[in-house]
């Protein structure tokens, strides 16, 4: 699927990131940073971090390549702290009141830009993104970094999947603990098209290496990102942030 929101390379631009005390939930204000983009990009873009109980943040390695990413098409690039993560507001909530916050975030995003807006949340961010972003007609295009679909001792189906018809993309590491081939590859089955689904090799859970393939693998998730924005939403980069190369 190719949108017709094409870009064209522009004169470098450099994008700033901006601290928002504007941004609040149900729960109340919501710590965020905004990578600012070009003016005239076709998309705004979202990203959600992993669990707090592990230390997750809108900080984490994953987020952060996530963001370039985006960042990297000229697209301003929202991420922000769950409620009771840093200095947002309010307390965990096990992934109910989370969902709340990811709509405020997609509010906020379509009232300061008027533009379709690009998910991608990393597990527990993946997990609570894409059950408030399926469906919205705001959202153009969804990533799941590191899907959880077993923790804890159960399974999540994601049963909302097959009426979410926005592309999506699937990136998972092959060595995910939370993330077992055939129940990923059983959940994405069930999604209709437009899909991809990505494994990238010796990659853990967090795109780290592995005692067979040492070193990080972010910047393999971070092209895999690119290859498919460029192919599905006809993005083109910024001058001053040259395509990544496999």
């Amino acid at each position: 699927m190719t949108s017709t929101h094409a870009t064209h390379p522009t004169s470098p631009i450099a994008s700033q990131v901006r601290s928002l005390d504007d941004l609040r939930g149900p729960a109340g204000r919501l710590e965020a940073l905004l990578n600012t983009g070009r003016e005239n990009a076709p998309y705004a873009a979202l990203v959600c971090h992993p669990h707090p109980s592990g230390g997750g943040t809108m900080h984490n390695k994953v987020v952060y390549h996530a963001m370039k990413a985006f960042s990297s098409f000229g697209l301003s690039v929202l991420r922000f702290n769950f409620r009771g993560v840093g200095l947002s507001q309010g307390e965990h909530d096990h992934g109910h009141g989370e969902q709340e916050d990811v709509r405020a975030a997609l509010d906020w995003l379509d009232a300061e830009f008027h533009r379709p807006i690009l998910f991608a949340g990393f597990s527990f961010g993946a997990q609570v993104g894409l059950r408030v972003c399926c469906g919205d007609a705001r959202v153009a295009g969804l990533i799941a970094l590191g899907l959880p679909v077993h923790a804890a001792g159960r399974n999540y189906t994601y049963g909302f999947l097959p009426q979410c018809s926005a592309p999506k993309l699937f990136i998972s590491g092959d060595h995910d603990e939370f993330a077992p081939r055939d129940l990923l590859t059983a959940v994405f089955q069930r999604a209709p098209g437009p899909k991809r689904l990505v494994w990238i090799a010796g990659a853990d859970h967090f795109f780290q290496g592995t005692n067979e393939s040492p070193g990080a693998k972010l910047i393999r998730m971070q092209a895999e990102m690119r290859l498919w924005l460029r192919a599905t939403f006809a993005l083109v980069g910024t001058a001053s942030q040259p395509d990544l190369r496999i």
